[in-house]
């Protein structure tokens, strides 16, 4: 049987510099989807810029080899995760003039 978990990985939280999330340990996991859901956007032209990075111990951390993912008005957005070895955790760069985001933020991983 296969298993899955949905981990909540920010709920509601307002950005307003470039940040990255907490780990995610799901190395029992053979693919994964983040789910990024942007309530707000406030300032000039703001759009997010996120991109999954991978670890092998959760402290050393580098950019999957997948292109990145904008969000620049309310709505969801998703993409899928594979190969992605032990930890997980998104890194978003914010743009624009004055920017403020407010995200939910879930990880989807199943075996």
């Amino acid at each position: 049987m296969r298993q899955a978990l949905t981990a909540v990985v920010e709920r509601d939280a307002t950005f307003t510099a470039d940040f990255v999330t907490e780990p995610y340990e799901a190395a029992w996991a053979g693919e994964a989807r983040w789910f990024v859901h942007t309530l707000a956007t406030s300032g000039e032209n703001v759009a997010v810029r996120m991109v999954t990075q991978i670890s092998p111990d959760g402290l050393t951390w580098c950019d999957l080899d997948e292109p990145a993912h904008i969000a620049s008005t309310p709505g969801l957005v998703t993409w899928p995760v594979r190969e992605f070895g032990q930890w997980l955790r998104l890194r978003g760069t914010l743009t624009g003039d004055n920017p403020s985001v407010t995200l939910r933020i879930y990880l989807v991983v199943k075996s």
